[in-house]
């Protein structure tokens, strides 16, 4: 005889059997029947938060550093809503996770009841599928489909919104749910380009002067480092990443010379403009890769496993290949492989130039000395932390001026660097920390946070008290909306609005949640810091008092380079 369950028991064994372990979220009377479940379920962690967005945001950094889906849970109305702005950041990142709100009782959706929201119509544009669960016998498929949905293809975020009689009450013949479920075993499986398709562009990349690789997003989420840059070193190419893509493959390797976006950087504009043929792998050449449309390229070859992303945009230089872009570098070098020794001499004088400007590059933030007393220049920051962070250690820049900084980071491993970039969401790092540790205990983080995003993801701080891990966040303070002041400084004759703070000493409201936490107002003290941070197997915040000078739309390094 089956054993009797309810609809929320339903869910937490489907989560179970997809291989879901970890839910974040706020509990509400809605969620209870499903997270009540958790409780009997060892193998699934539960976290919760002190703000939903955190918990999307959470489930979005997940998805990123694993490839596989975590949930993010609410109550409904305000639940719900607050869960938004982190789904969009998982839905224009491409971050699988599987969004879950609790609605009210099913005949009293769409009805005046408490908190009352259409949340299917709420979430409809910022994720990959999204549908009503109001009777416990469609339960088992439509988590089915959602998982594959989240899964396949370009990765994203699905919704769930359930009805609370649908998992509060017993399930009539509740289906067989298998333990290991049987989807798990395909739902990575990517296209493959035609072999005839892929002689075709072997002949125009051995024909080239000057290609260059040019990796987007898609390189993360197809963990292609090895396969890409074994192409790169059979045929001398160099490599770049989007500003999205950044971590994709490891900044240290010779023929890997940086991020290309709308603010730089002075290198690899160069690069872009010097060559006659890009290929582009996994790169929608959205907006902030190209200066919104208006970088020129040459030829393009465009690889995509979504076709709907090639030739969106330069459709008149583009020549699209559907299929994985790992598969795709593997079966092009084999293409090419008896072939390439002329075509990698013919580069070397070409690559030689750029890495003696790549050294060039690194000069123009050697600079120490900030040039407001008592600060600590943002460049800085960046350079002096790499040399005490541990090498597979995450790092996780937030919205605005940290991510433009970190063009300065070096990488030496792949797949081990997040940020907000699609949607650009703020509060981005924090509650991305806390989940990094909750996917990997053992794996170190580096978050940058300005002052700005931390004041809107000031709570979690307690949560990662509570979690814990070996996270150093560093709050880049500069008592502002940094990166909007400066452009208002710059378009603006000086002028500035809604953007300065008074002054918060973030290291005193760290203790007050039980963190440890310092204040510093030189290098040599942060890098200090930031060492016995490392080394103290807890989480740690060090409040950076930076140069309000340094302006990131000035910076001679992220300068566009000029002939």
């Amino acid at each position: 005889m089956t054993e009797a369950i309810t609809g929320g028991q339903l869910v937490v064994k489907m989560l179970e059997s997809l291989g879901v372990t970890k839910v974040f979220g706020v509990v509400g009377g809605q969620t209870l029947a499903i997270t009540d479940a958790i409780i009997d379920t060892p193998s699934i962690e539960f976290v919760h938060t002190r703000h939903e967005n955190a918990a999307a945001v959470m489930a979005d950094a997940y998805g990123r550093l694993t490839g596989q889906p975590a949930v993010a849970i609410s109550t409904t109305g305000p639940g719900a809503t607050n869960l938004l702005t982190g789904v969009g950041g998982a839905f224009r990142d491409s971050s699988p996770a599987i969004i879950m709100t609790c609605n009210n009782n099913g005949e009293n959706i769409h009805k005046d009841d408490a908190q009352n929201a259409d949340h299917v119509e709420i979430f409809k544009p910022f994720t990959k599928f999204a549908r009503l669960v109001a009777h416990a016998s469609s339960v088992k498929q439509a988590m089915e489909e959602a998982y594959v949905n989240a899964m396949t293809g370009n990765p994203g975020p699905v919704h769930l919104d359930f009805a609370r009689d649908t998992i509060e009450l017993p399930v009539e013949n509740p289906p067989a749910v298998p333990d290991i479920h049987p989807l798990r075993d395909w739902v990575k499986s990517r296209p493959v380009a035609a072999p005839s398709t892929i002689s075709e562009v072997a002949e125009r990349v051995l024909a080239a002067k000057k290609p260059v690789i040019w990796v987007g997003n898609g390189g993360n989420r197809a963990e292609a480092s090895g396969a890409v840059l074994a192409l790169a070193e059979a045929l001398n190419l160099p490599v770049i990443t989007t500003f999205n893509g950044m971590g994709a493959v490891p900044t240290t390797h010779p023929l890997v010379f940086g991020a290309l976006s709308r603010m730089g950087t002075n290198l690899t504009t160069r690069v872009v403009q010097e060559a006659d043929l890009v290929l582009a792998l996994g790169n929608s050449l959205n907006a902030v890769s190209t200066s919104r449309w208006r970088l020129d390229l040459p030829d393009v070859i465009q690889v995509d496993i979504d076709p709907s992303m090639i030739g969106r945009y330069y459709a008149e230089v583009t020549t699209g290949v559907v299929g994985d872009i790992a598969d795709f570098s593997r079966d092009l070098l084999a293409n090419v492989a008896s072939r390439s020794e002329n075509a990698k001499l013919s580069r070397q004088t070409w690559i030689d130039e750029l890495q003696k400007a790549e050294a060039e590059w690194w000069e123009l933030s050697a600079d120490l000395e900030p040039e407001t007393p008592e600060t600590v220049s943002p460049a800085v920051v960046v350079r002096a932390l790499r040399d005490v962070t541990p090498e597979d250690a995450v790092l996780i820049p937030d919205a605005g001026n940290p991510g433009v900084w970190s063009f300065l980071w070096e990488m030496p491993v792949a797949y081990r660097y997040i940020k907000p970039v699609g949607f650009g969401n703020m509060g981005f790092a924090l509650p991305a920390a806390i989940a990094s540790v909750a996917a990997d205990p053992s794996m170190p983080v580096l978050a940058l946070i300005g002052d700005g995003s931390l004041g809107m993801s000031l709570g979690e701080l307690e949560t990662l008290k509570r979690v814990g891990g070996t996270v150093v966040i560093i709050v880049l303070n500069d008592s502002s909306y940094g990166n909007i002041r400066q452009e208002q400084e710059l378009h603006f004759d000086g002028r500035t609005i809604g953007v300065d703070f008074c002054g918060v000493d973030f290291a005193a409201v760290a203790e007050g949640m039980g963190l440890a936490a310092q204040r510093v107002t030189e290098v040599d003290k942060l890098v200090e810091a930031v060492r016995v941070g490392f080394t103290a197997g807890e989480p740690v915040v060090i409040d950076v008092v930076l140069d309000r000078a340094a302006n990131a739309w000035t910076y001679p390094a992220f300068v566009p380079y000029a002939n």
